[in-house]
């Protein structure tokens, strides 16, 4: 590796901690956060989005119209977004969370500027037929307001019909100027749930929306987070706020705007760049890009990863800590062709966002491969390691849960850095080892040394952070500047700290 390499990746890790913890200190965790149907109302509109650097981008999105039928999870009691905490104009677009078999409508209004023409969504994986609305290229279409005549008077309004007939992962997007409309911000997510019966050994978890991702007993997990990977060139975003600036009311000549060469200079995940996308979601400071991406996850649970690529670009999506088993790829669940009971996905280390396409995927943690005991367990401390066909400590009532048995009691091989040298980051503790160092934490034998960490509010807790990120460095920058970009952290926290996503 190149020097300039190395210390790149040292700076990253030390700027990347230092500014975190004050983010994970307000407790910014994130789950599949939509809305629920299976009637929907959205509106596409325009308004600005913030980013690190202070700029603010006009864009165009969707959003809801009036408040949804309900959130899930359920709407957070403290969201700071404006009410009905979905915004009229959001990016990206509301996820609508429905269920396998159910009959979907959504229902499309046009409130966009008149220059920016018609507009409509495209619903990759499902049949769609609609009503409404006027003709277009590849879909029907909602028509600006100024063009609503008395002979077509539902030319501003389309609704699309379809049933959600598999469980999984989808992207819509728009289907009208699609080179302009998607990098504009016109684009979401489809969550379909399964209408499976919960395997034995299954337990649904407080964040997470079923129990399995597909009808299919290996695909149990515990919670689960969407990542939604875009890219914008904000020039694009000025020649269309030019454009539509020049003719204020309709009708208008259609927008035309030059999206080639393309050279983007901001890269979201869920809409937002680092470190952005670590602070809360629905925070009043990103009214119009209500979600975020802030991994939490215990020992041994299986955190179900939704990624889908929203951008021009193909974006390499890099997680550290583990690798992860795909299970799907646009709703399609891979098995083996000799026996379907098992799954067949690929174990990736980093996942390509190919534009419109979505990834399913699980991923796991248990400090198996770090050769000591992550816990700081000692010979005749009382502690067990009881492990699983896998190797995994099995008792889910243990504090140690998830541990990689192997490792249980082993010192660490080294001597850690002193925790009062800055050079380390202020947000390490000096400890290599997860615990609270409370009384009824199950770890007050073994108390943490050094010191402590503020993960969560200025706790006692001891845990792990990895970076995940995009794999291109260029587009872990904000406008060229690093750090920024298509960056987050994921947290490890012991299995007694209570990962609190509902804010």
């Amino acid at each position: 590796m190149k020097p300039s390499s190395r210390n790149f990746r040292r700076f990253a890790s030390w700027f990347l901690a230092s500014a975190a913890c004050l983010l994970y200190s307000a407790m910014a965790q994130a789950a599949v956060t939509g809305i629920t149907g299976p009637a929907f109302n959205l509106t596409a509109s325009a308004d600005y989005t913030s980013q690190p650097d202070g700029a603010m981008i006009y864009s165009w999105g969707y959003g809801c119209t009036g408040t949804p039928s309900g959130f899930a999870p359920a709407r957070p009691a403290n969201a700071q977004g404006p009410a009905p905490n979905c915004p009229l104009m959001q990016l990206p677009g509301p996820t609508m969370i429905v269920n396998e078999g159910d009959a979907v409508t959504v229902t499309l209004t046009n409130a966009l500027p008149p220059a920016a023409g018609n507009t409509s969504i495209v619903f990759p994986g499902f049949q769609v037929t609609t009503s409404g609305g006027v003709s277009g290229a590849l879909v029907q279409e909602a028509a600006p307001a100024s063009t609503v005549t008395t002979a077509n008077p539902a030319a501003n309004q389309v609704t699309y019909h379809f049933t959600a007939t598999k469980p999984g992962t989808y992207a819509y997007y728009s289907g009208s100027q699609p080179e302009l409309q998607i990098e504009m911000g016109l684009y979401g997510a489809i969550v379909v749930l399964p209408k499976f019966a919960v395997p034995a050994g299954c337990a649904q978890g407080p964040y997470a929306l079923a129990a399995t991702a597909y009808d299919h007993d290996a695909t149990c997990y515990d919670r689960e987070y969407l990542f939604q990977f875009s890219e914008m060139d904000s020039r694009i975003h000025q020649q269309a706020q030019a454009q539509v600036s020049a003719c204020p009311v309709g009708p208008c000549p259609q927008i035309m705007v030059t999206t080639e060469p393309y050279h983007p200079n901001y890269f979201l995940v869920n809409g937002r760049s680092m470190p952005d996308d670590m602070d809360t979601p629905y925070s009043m400071s990103y009214i119009h890009q209500p979600y975020n991406g802030n991994p939490h996850i215990h020992p041994g649970e299986k955190l179900l990863m939704r990624v889908v690529g929203q951008g021009r670009w193909q974006h390499p999506f890099h997680f550290h800590g583990n690798h992860a088993r795909v299970l799907a790829r646009d709703g399609n669940l891979i098995v083996s062709r000799t026996d379907p009971t098992k799954l067949a996905g690929p174990l990736l280390f980093t996942i390509p966002t190919v534009s419109g396409q979505t990834v399913d995927a699980v991923f796991t943690w248990s400090g198996k491969g770090l050769n000591w005991d992550v816990y700081n367990h000692k010979a005749g401390d009382g502690s067990t390691c009881t492990p699983d066909v896998n190797g995994y400590h099995s008792v889910k009532t243990d504090p140690n849960y998830g541990e990689w048995c192997a490792d249980h009691l082993k010192p660490i091989p080294i001597t850690p850095p002193d925790p009062q040298i800055v050079a380390n980051g202020s947000w390490y503790a000096g400890t290599p080892y997860l615990g609270i160092q409370t009384s009824n934490s199950g770890f007050n034998s073994t108390p943490l040394p050094p010191g402590t960490l503020n993960f969560n509010g200025g706790s006692t807790e001891a845990g792990y952070a990895y970076m995940w990120h995009s794999h291109n460095e260029r587009e872990i920058t904000t406008n060229d500047v690093f750090p920024g970009g298509m960056m987050m952290m994921l947290i490890i926290d012991p299995y007694t700290w209570n990962i609190d996503e509902s804010l």
